[in-house]
């Protein structure tokens, strides 16, 4: 299986872009962030004519997140729980082919401090919530998305530039560590320990031609799903094309023979 999280930066501006992928790289799944479109707009048509699937969870103007699978898929949860009074959409998870996937835009959270920034540590903690629940059920899954998190300093350009920025901040780092030592496995840095990776890279001052980036788009799989990958990478070619998102498509390849006991994908 072939799996890519993709932060599109509007569906429907970079829907040529998006198309073009799935016709150049066959992914069995796809996990998209910030749709910027509310339900209504999502170009489903268009998805279906190029022989996929997908659920979706929208929001006008802002965030909003979708899977796209070559068979349908089984919806397990809309949105993250632990706080019934959050509007945003930004989670979204599935059952497929016997394993959860679960496709998360982490809010940005700056200025920080500040009222967007104790939004974005107190979402961190409902994930972290969500992840205890799914790793005590045992399935196979996969938390898929843009996480908005810069773990270390490896995984940023300059990264002294850094250091007030919510992305990067200690109280961030910290909240995806607790996340981290649930037992959770970071895919690219497991098959890539000492390689720079970058997966965002900003519009302004030439930050692509120049490789200054930030490696925030990750995939970590749980303990059931961990001896399936197989390989890991980034598209980044993706960022070099015209009208392009400021994130590049990130991927993993899973075997999914390799699981020791498959579930239903579903939490109990």
């Amino acid at each position: 299986m072939l799996l890519a999280t993709y932060n599109v930066n509007s569906i429907n501006s970079r829907l040529d872009a998006l198309l073009h992928y799935l016709e150049e790289r066959q992914p069995d799944v796809v996990c998209l962030q910030e749709l910027k479109a509310p339900q209504e707009k999502f170009p489903i048509a268009a998805i279906e004519a190029a022989g996929y699937h997908a659920l979706w969870q929208g929001q006008k103007s802002w965030n909003g997140v979708a899977i796209v699978t070559r068979e349908p898929a089984q919806e397990v949860q809309r949105g993250l729980p632990g706080d019934n009074a959050d509007e945003q959409s930004r989670y979204l998870e599935v059952a497929y082919q016997g394993i959860l996937i679960a496709c998360l835009y982490l809010p940005n959270g700056n200025p920080a401090p500040g009222p967007k920034y104790d939004y974005k540590l107190a979402w961190m903690e409902r994930l972290r919530l969500r992840g205890l629940e799914l790793l005590a059920a045992g399935v196979p899954a996969v938390l898929a998305g843009d996480f908005n998190v810069i773990p270390t300093e490896r995984d940023v350009y300059k990264p002294e530039r850094w250091v007030d920025d919510a992305l990067f901040r200690d109280e961030t780092r910290a909240a995806f560590g607790r996340l981290m030592e649930q037992g959770w496995l970071d895919s690219l840095r497991a098959l890539h320990p000492d390689e720079t990776i970058y997966t965002f890279w900003d519009y302004f001052r030439n930050a692509f031609g120049r490789d200054a980036g930030l490696r925030i788009d990750h995939l970590l799989l749980s303990p059931a799903l961990a001896p399936a990958l197989k390989a890991a990478g980034v598209d980044k070619f993706m960022r070099g094309r015209e009208k392009p998102s400021d994130h590049t498509p990130t991927w993993i390849e899973l075997n999914l023979g390799k699981i020791p006991s498959k579930k239903s994908g579903k939490p109990a």
